[in-house]
C-alpha cells in the first residue's frame, strides 16, 4: 500500500498519457486491486454453489455433537437413476457414474485403508524421524547463516524449515498418523497446542487449535462443498466475475496474492471458524448479517461495515494471538540476538530481517503451488449437498475432488510436502506419509477397475489449471449428486464426531 501511494503521482501521470481504452482498463483494474487489498474477501459475492442455510452447530473439542448437513434430499437418490437421470443425460465425461457400484467400491477401498493402517509401524516412526531430520538440517543452515548477506542457499533453507513443519510434520501428525505407534511428541492430542507447545512443535501463522477445525474437520469433511472453507472457486468469486476486468489484470491479481497468502488470509479465515464454533457452542445465535462461509483477511476483517464479522473475532486478538507469536519469534527474536554481537550486530540483523522476509514470500509460493492446488481445475468436481464419511460416495468425492502430483521417491515427496498424496489423504486422513506412498498404487488400481477418475499430474500444470480457475478462464465440474446412494447422504442428522482436538479417532463419523 505505501508504494502504491508513493508512485501514485507517476502513476496517474502514466495512465494520463495511455490511450482511452487502455486508460479505462488500468483504472478499472487499480479499482479492482484496491477492493481486493480492502476486502480479498475470498468470498464476499456468494455463487450458486453456495445457497445452503447457515450451519446452527459445528465441531466441538469438548463433547460429541451433530454438524447438519443442511440440503434437503430430493428426488430417488438410492444408486439407481431414476427415469429422468439416466445415463444419456450425463455429460460425457460424467458417463462412468451412471453405473458405479458404489458398495463394491467402499469395501475395496475401506479395506485397503485397513490393511495400510494395520501395517502402521516401527518403519513409519523411522520414516518420520528422516522426514525431522531433513527439516532440521533446513533450519541449523538457514539459522546459521542467517545473518549473512541475503543468499540463495540461506533463503531456500529457512522456506524449507517453515514449509516442512506444517505439510509434513504437523499436518499429518495433526491428522493422527502417528497415534498409533510410539512416535514421541508427534501424537495429536496436544501437538502444537497453547503457546509454549506451539513455539516448540509448529510455529506458523496459523493458531494449530484454528487450523485443526477448519482444515480437519471442515475442509476434509465437506470438500468442494459450499462449507468447504478452502473452495478455491467459490472464494476467488469476486475475481472470476469482474467481467470489466482484461483477464491478463486478473493473473497479475492473484500472482500478488501467492507470496503472502499464509499469513494474510488464511491465517485469519482459519482463526474466524475456530471462533465461529466457539460462539456456537455457547448457545447463542450468530450475529446478524454474519456470514460463516465468506471468508476473512487480515484487511477485511478491520471493515467498519463488517460489523457482525467484528463481533465474531477481533481485530487485536488476530495480531497478538494468531499473528503474533509467529512475527515475534522469527522476526524479533533472531534479528535481536544478532544485534548483540558487538560491532557488526546491527549488520547482521538487518541482512537476517532480510533473509527471514525473502524465505517467508518462498515458502508462501511453495506452499500455495503444492497445497491451493490439490482440490481446483476444470477436472475437479463440486458436489451440492452433503453425504457420510466413510461411505461409498464420500470415498469417491475425495477422488475425483482431489489431485495427485508426480512423485514416489521420499526425495521427490520431501520437495512436494508429501501433498502429492492427496488422494490418498483425503480418502484416509490419518495415515502416516510412509503408507500413502504404499497405498497410492493400489488404490489407483481400484479406481481404475471401476471407472472413477484418479488424476495425476505436474503440479505446475495443476498450478496452471488452478489460476485458470481463479481467474474465471474455466469452470469445476458439477458433479451430478442425484446418482449417488440415498443411504449414503448425511441429510439433516449430520455427522457426530467425538472429542479429538481435531484429530482423527478410529469410530469417528460413524
Amino acid at each position: 500500500i505505501s508504494i502504491f501511494l508513493s508512485h501514485s503521482s507517476s502513476l496517474l501521470s502514466f495512465l494520463s498519457s495511455q490511450p482511452p481504452k487502455m486508460r479505462v482498463h488500468s483504472f478499472t483494474f487499480l479499482i479492482t486491486l484496491s477492493h481486493s487489498i480492502s476486502a480479498f474477501n475470498v468470498g464476499t459475492n456468494k455463487s450458486p454453489l453456495a445457497t445452503y442455510k447457515h450451519e446452527t452447530t459445528r465441531f466441538s473439542e469438548k463433547k460429541a455433537l451433530s454438524i447438519p448437513m443442511d440440503t434437503p434430499m430430493t428426488g430417488q437418490m438410492t444408486g439407481v437413476p431414476s427415469p429422468e437421470n439416466t445415463s444419456s443425460s450425463l455429460d460425457p465425461k460424467d458417463a462412468w457414474i451412471a453405473n458405479l457400484d458404489y458398495e463394491s467400491f467402499r469395501k475395496e477401498v475401506a479395506n485397503l485403508g485397513k490393511e495400510l493402517l494395520q501395517e502402521t509401524g516401527d518403519a513409519d516412526v523411522a520414516h518420520l524421524q528422516k522426514i525431522v531430520s531433513w527439516r532440521n538440517i533446513a533450519a541449523l543452515v538457514g539459522l546459521s547463516t542467517v545473518g549473512t548477506t541475503p543468499n540463495p542457499i540461506t533463503i531456500a533453507a529457512l522456506s524449507t524449515w517453515t514449509y516442512a513443519s506444517w505439510t509434513m510434520i504437523a499436518h499429518h501428525t495433526c491428522h493422527g498418523g502417528y497415534n498409533r505407534v510410539d512416535a514421541g511428541r508427534f501424537h495429536s492430542r496436544g501437538f502444537g497446542l497453547g503457546l509454549v507447545n506451539r513455539c516448540i512443535d509448529w510455529l506458523d501463522w496459523m493458531q494449530p487449535e484454528a487450523w485443526n477445525i477448519e482444515h480437519n474437520r471442515l475442509h476434509h469433511y465437506r470438500l468442494n462443498e459450499a462449507k468447504d472453507p478452502d473452495l478455491v472457486q467459490r472464494n476467488l468469486d469476486f475475481v472470476r466475475d469482474a467481467k470489466a476486468i482484461p483477464l491478463p489484470f486478473k493473473y497479475a491479481m492473484v500472482m500478488l496474492f501467492l507470496p503472502i497468502w499464509k499469513w494474510f488470509y488464511y491465517a485469519p479465515n482459519t482463526y474466524k471458524e475456530l471462533k465461529t464454533n466457539e460462539w456456537i457452542r455457547s448457545g447463542k445465535e450468530l450475529p446478524e448479517g454474519y456470514d460463516p462461509e465468506a471468508a476473512v483477511t487480515v484487511v477485511s476483517m478491520m471493515d467498519p461495515s463488517r460489523k457482525a464479522t467484528q463481533q465474531i473475532i477481533q481485530p487485536f486478538d488476530v495480531f497478538v494471538r494468531v499473528l503474533g507469536p509467529m512475527f515475534f519469534g522469527r522476526y524479533v527474536v533472531i534479528p535481536l540476538a544478532l544485534a548483540l554481537v558487538p560491532g557488526i550486530g546491527p549488520s547482521l540483523a538487518w541482512h537476517a530481517v532480510a533473509n527471514l522476509v525473502l524465505a517467508e514470500l518462498l515458502t508462501n509460493i511453495h506452499s500455495f503451488v503444492t497445497i491451493v492446488t490439490n482440490h481446483a481445475g476444470e477436472d475437479m468436481y463440486t458436489f451440492d449437498d452433503a453425504v457420510k464419511p466413510k461411505t461409498g460416495s464420500f470415498y469417491v468425492r475425495q477422488v475425483v475432488g482431489s489431485v495427485n502430483y508426480d512423485g514416489g521417491s521420499d526425495f521427490v515427496d520431501f520437495l512436494h510436502g508429501f501433498l502429492n498424496y492427496q488422494i490418498e489423504h483425503h480418502v484416509w486422513p490419518d495415515l502416516s506419509m510412509r503408507q500413502y506412498q504404499r497405498g497410492a498404487p493400489r488404490l489407483r488400481a481400484i479406481c481404475e477397475k471401476y471407472g472413477v477418475p484418479y488424476v495425476r499430474e505436474n503440479v505446475f500444470v495443476r498450478l496452471r489449471k488452478t489460476v485458470d480457475i481463479m481467474v474465471g478462464k474455466t469452470t469445476m465440474r458439477s458433479f451430478p449428486t442425484e446418482y449417488e446412494p440415498r443411504k449414503d447422504k448425511a441429510g439433516d442428522a449430520g455427522v457426530t464426531w467425538k472429542s479429538t482436538n481435531g484429530a482423527i479417532d478410529d469410530n469417528s463419523g460413524q
